[in-house]
């Protein structure tokens, strides 16, 4: 029944030359349309499916009915559409890569809870890098492992207090720019860098901030951020960010969060 009625179609399109350049005209002005129309609404993983769904397609119809127009611009429109879409997805692909979870064996041996002794350390340093404008990341190790990060920062493998915390980030350190990340109740590392996010952020936002978000949108860890502009607090937990106004208010989310021990 379905294979009758598209043979009927074909035909009519084949016997009849005005219908085709019709057809064909009204194909390649669509093209061109809505990949510019999607382009300005969508972003991409979506805009590429829809992309690719409407290309795909209507480059089936021009192969199907022969158009000597639009078959052409749809088979360069393929081939552009894949190497585009490696490119843009390549950010995406680079962090799916980068996700290390440990094995059963590394989660026993490397998720410490940190202590309330350290998470008032770390408030502490927090607010007074804040207090004087200084900016910092401080990024706490889950159940996915940064030792991919900590292997390209500085290795320091220290009690964490508010000292030394501090002293890292004091303006002019060497160790100031980057991150540090924390294992339980050590600090493993500074000046640690990570994959910026890709996602459409105000442009007053900072690299600082970027940073924060990009490794919480690949990893289960909590990041601390301070502003060096501002002074502002926040915290970055899967893809979002949240302002810490007082000591209290971060106290209280990282006991949450880190399932802090009274050792």
């Amino acid at each position: 029944m379905f294979g009758d009625f598209f043979n009927v179609i074909k035909k009519f399109f084949d016997d009849n030359l005005v219908a085709r350049m019709i057809l064909d005209g009204w194909l390649t002005l669509m093209i061109i349309s809505i990949l510019v129309l999607l382009a300005l609404k969508f972003r991409k993983a979506l805009s590429l499916i829809i992309i690719g769904l409407i290309i795909f397609g209507f480059y089936g119809v021009s192969t199907w009915l022969d158009l000597s127009v639009a078959k052409p611009i749809y088979t360069i429109a393929v081939g552009c559409y894949i190497t585009t879409s490696v490119i843009i997805l390549a950010p995406e692909l680079r962090k799916i890569m980068e996700v290390q979870p440990k094995t059963s064996d590394q989660q026993k041996a490397l998720v410490v809870s940190s202590t309330q002794a350290t998470i008032e350390a770390v408030t502490e340093a927090v607010f007074n890098m804040a207090s004087l404008k200084v900016g910092a990341l401080i990024t706490f190790e889950q159940h996915y492992s940064l030792q991919q990060y900590a292997e390209r920062a500085i290795s320091l493998n220290a009690d964490v207090s508010r000292e030394l915390l501090e002293q890292i980030f004091i303006k002019d350190s060497p160790l100031h720019d980057g991150g540090v990340i924390i294992r339980g109740n050590k600090i493993v590392c500074a000046a640690a860098y990570y994959t910026l996010t890709q996602v459409d952020l105000d442009k007053t936002i900072g690299s600082r901030h970027r940073a924060g978000i990009g490794i919480s949108e690949i990893t289960d860890s909590l990041t601390i951020i301070v502003s060096e502009e501002t002074g502002d607090v926040h915290v970055a937990n899967s893809g979002f960010m949240k302002s810490m106004n007082n000591k209290n208010e971060l106290i209280e989310y990282l006991s949450t969060y880190l399932g802090k021990t009274t050792a």
